[in-house]
């Protein structure tokens, strides 16, 4: 029983490892990652060595440091392509992107950390005449306090999903970001009345977004779609229509998943 035990436990390690790479979205040290997750260095190196084996982290020469590997690129994109959910999506996705020729994102949340989830970017749509400064690719994942998908997420998920969020500090990204927990609670009654959520400079200057709910039969959210776009080029536009064709593509998705 005891080296079952240490077996899972070893498994444990090696996730919460890859997982905070991930989540962090950079190269770490040894140090810094037994630091992170409470682990003595020996522990940590003897796992980075077994990861780095079967290519699921791979080590910087020039600094020791650790990232991804890519067999976990690998699993990933075969994952992706089987999922259902960005099948469905997509062609919704593209036709609302090439209606404003503007890039339109989905994003799903990441409840797998103890600590507030993250949204994690799964499908993205974009015309080549019009790419935005801050383009995050396949598998990015950010804070859901600062955008507008990961609020909508947020705001149509359980509430001990919310209730672990308030136990992280909000951080913020620009002179616009949310000061504090009490204030999104707020907004996000305001974007579950709605049906829709802004970033407006939130979490870059000069980037606007709006982001509606995909629900599925049981009115859970299952991902939340976007449209962003520089700010001035979303400010000449007629702001009420692209939050109506943003809306009403969650919504025919949704009615697809039901």
């Amino acid at each position: 029983m005891g080296a079952s035990e240490e077996k899972i436990s070893s498994i444990d390690r090696a996730l919460d490892i890859l997982i905070l790479l991930h989540t962090e979205d950079r190269e770490l040290g040894v140090t810094e990652i037994g630091l992170a997750l409470g682990l003595y260095k020996s522990t940590v190196y003897r796992t980075l060595a077994t990861l780095e084996k079967r290519g699921f982290v791979q080590q910087n020469t020039e600094n020791g440091k650790y990232w991804l590997g890519i067999k976990l690129y690998a699993l990933g994109m075969s994952v992706g392509e089987k999922m259902h959910l960005r099948h469905v999506i997509q062609p919704y996705a593209k036709r609302l992107s090439e209606k404003f020729n503007e890039v339109v994102n989905v994003s799903v949340l990441d409840i797998t950390s103890d600590k507030c989830p993250r949204s994690v970017l799964i499908l993205k749509e974009e015309v080549a005449s019009q790419v935005l400064k801050m383009t995050p690719g396949i598998g990015s994942s950010n804070k859901c306090y600062n955008s507008a998908t990961g609020k909508v997420l947020l705001t149509f998920s359980p509430k001990e999903v919310l209730d672990r969020c308030k136990e992280e500090e909000i951080l913020p990204y620009t002179e616009k970001t949310v000061k504090n927990w009490d204030q999104l609670f707020m907004e996000m009654r305001d974007i579950k009345i709605k049906g829709y959520a802004i970033d407006n400079e939130e979490q870059e200057f000069g980037l606007t977004c709006v982001a509606a709910p995909i629900l599925d039969r049981n009115k859970k959210v299952v991902a939340a779609i976007s449209l962003s776009g520089p700010t001035s080029r979303i400010n000449s536009r007629d702001f009420e229509e692209i939050v109506s064709e943003v809306v009403k593509t969650a919504a025919e998705v949704s009615d697809l998943l039901r």
